[in-house]
């Protein structure tokens, strides 16, 4: 009798980290799909951002200024998160074909994780955006807010299954 054929793992796919450039580019075209969305948001709404001007035409920054600028957060922080949570990525992570995933497994980060990408963010700002040039740096392509948060962007990989 002959012995069964030990199983032998399927291999791991390559696992393709997304760079610095393209991630500029992606972050580019969500910064003008994002724009577009809160103008057409404002108008919906009938909100505006408003700033007055004092008798010297210098801006001064009102309630209403601030009330505005802190609602479009809110509205950009909703949106974003609202994506990953959604597609594992942005609208220019989809155009350059990248997700966000854990960066132990590979697979589909947690709801928290992906919130805590998003308050991270405010840490890679520090220093001149030091911690989204780090990029370019990372051996596996993270930012501060990627470290922080346990995840990496790869680029989203291909439906094997058959046609």
């Amino acid at each position: 009798m002959s012995q069964p054929t030990p199983a032998v793992p399927a291999a791991r796919p390559a696992v393709e980290y997304v760079g610095f450039w393209a991630r500029v580019l992606a972050s580019l075209i969500d910064t003008v799909v994002l724009g577009i969305v809160l103008l057409l948001l404002g108008a919906i709404l009938g909100v505006g951002t408003q700033i007055e001007m004092d008798a010297t035409g210098w801006p001064v920054f009102g309630v209403a200024y601030w009330t505005q600028l802190g609602s479009n957060q809110l509205w950009s922080a909703a949106i974003v998160i609202g994506f990953w949570m959604w597609k594992l990525a942005t609208p220019g992570k989809m155009v350059i074909s990248a997700v966000i995933a854990d960066a132990a497994t590979l697979g589909r980060p947690s709801n928290g994780q992906l919130i805590g990408r998003y308050l991270a963010y405010f840490v890679s700002l520090f220093g001149f955006g030091l911690g989204f040039i780090w990029v370019a740096f990372d051996q596996r392509k993270q930012g501060w807010h990627d470290k922080l948060a346990g995840t990496v962007v790869i680029r989203k990989p291909k439906d094997r299954s058959p046609a």
